[in-house]
């Protein structure tokens, strides 16, 4: 046997290889569209059931807009409790649901065909939902072949240039009335990083990145041996908290390294340390408030330059809150911080918006005999401390701040106190 007909051979066998999983990727794909479809049409169906139903199961109280508005949070709640997801997420997806379900029905089919993905449909409903209606078949027309052939970011940006000739308002109008949607959003990552997301308008945008750039590009210039991206990073934090510009680099070239511009942080700021850790025989982390584990080291540092804070001693091997320090400026009763440690977070299931930002809810109602203690109060956030009271739902405070919620569909969801993370 020849090495070239070996080749040959070797050849046709990766090839078949090739076609195996290409063909079963893309099968994978097509079922996924199938179930993306059929998630779409469930949890519209369930949006429409809870207009229909918002006058039975929410009390009159309330005017008809936010019993309607309450029934609806009610289902999605139920929905994110039953599979762990959070219930935002549930509301974003009925929201898309609904505007796939009932004003593309074509690109709805595409999808449940397995023609496009669930990205390719949500970038069309995002473009649609400011196409005038007399508009919306061209719109349709012309964007769903496009999605049947091409990559969702080419499609992307070939329905934002076909809703922008299309639309009835000017750019200028529709960008004063986006501008007010402009936000600041923190995301935690993992070894004590985290990601700051700037949502502005993109003047403004372009602008933050080129004058990062130059700053970046004159401390290089100047001999700095961090990569670009670290050396625009420093320069953006730079910026934010000491106020060095591109302007200063021309006395000082060099930008400021995190650890100097960490001094300018002047928080308030809750810290809980190992005890090991704060006898300096361990390097177990700390945990910050809000973003969760840091080195001991980078907790200490912060907390010399907040003006208050709360330090809390925990036992390293179960977490049990062995002190809690007085020195904040303002301090709370004592009931108030003991719930709020326990806690942690809403203590409705799935729901990770920070104690101190929740009222202190009475489990069993003052007014039905409930006492003021640590056995009755949990931390709960608005929405869940109005959620609770509406009909069929249930809340069960039981011992060691264990909680037992009951949903309307009668599922049963358990809740514990903030524990160590492992």
């Amino acid at each position: 046997m020849t090495e070239t007909t070996t080749a040959i051979r070797v050849g046709d066998e990766y090839a078949a290889r090739l076609v195996e999983f290409s063909d079963e990727w893309a099968e994978i794909h097509r079922q996924q569209a199938v179930l993306d479809a059929r998630k779409a049409r469930l949890l519209a169906r369930s949006a429409a059931y809870a207009d229909a139903f918002a006058d039975s199961v929410v009390p009159a109280v309330f005017p008809p807009a936010e019993r309607r508005a309450l029934s609806r949070r009610s289902t999605c709640a139920t929905l994110a409790m039953a599979t762990r997801v959070p219930e935002r997420t549930v509301q974003r997806a009925t929201n898309d649901a609904e505007a796939l379900v009932n004003n593309a029905p074509a690109v709805l089919e595409s999808l449940e065909a397995g023609r496009i993905s669930a990205r390719h449909a949500k970038t069309i409903t995002d473009q649609l939902c400011d196409v005038p209606s007399e508009g919306r078949a061209v719109f349709l027309a012309k964007v769903l072949p496009v999605a049947e052939q091409t990559t969702d970011a080419e499609l992307r940006r070939r329905a934002r240039v076909l809703r922008e000739r299309l639309h009835p308002e000017s750019i200028t109008t529709r960008a004063l009335r986006s501008e007010a949607d402009r936000r600041v959003e923190v995301e935690p990552a993992a070894d004590g990083m985290a990601w700051v997301h700037l949502f502005t308008t993109a003047p403004i945008a372009q602008g933050i990145a080129e004058r990062i750039e130059a700053a970046a590009a004159e401390s290089r210039a100047a001999g700095d041996t961090r990569t670009c991206a670290q050396l625009q990073a420093d320069a953006l934090a730079a910026l934010a908290l000491t106020g060095v510009t591109p302007e200063d680099v021309t006395s000082s070239p060099v930008l400021p390294h995190p650890i100097e511009v960490q001094e300018h942080i002047k928080p308030t700021v809750q810290i809980t340390v190992p005890a090991l850790s704060m006898a300096g025989v361990s390097d177990a982390p700390a945990t910050l408030d809000g973003y969760g584990p840091i080195d001991p080291e980078t907790a200490a540092r912060i907390a010399v330059n907040a003006p208050s804070f709360t330090r809390i001693l925990v036992q390293p091997e179960t977490g049990a809150v062995l002190s809690v320090g007085r020195n904040q400026y303002r301090v709370p009763a004592d009931l108030q911080r003991a719930v709020r440690l326990r806690d942690g977070t809403c203590r409705a299931p799935g729901c990770g918006r920070r104690a101190r930002a929740c009222d202190l809810d009475h489990s069993v109602a003052w007014e039905d005999g409930g006492a003021t203690d640590v056995g009755n109060l949990a931390c709960l956030c608005r929405h869940h401390h109005r959620m609770k009271h509406l009909p069929e739902w249930n809340l069960d405070h039981q011992p060691d701040g264990v909680l037992e919620w009951t949903t309307p569909d009668g599922k049963h969801h358990r809740t514990e106190p903030d524990p160590a993370p492992f």
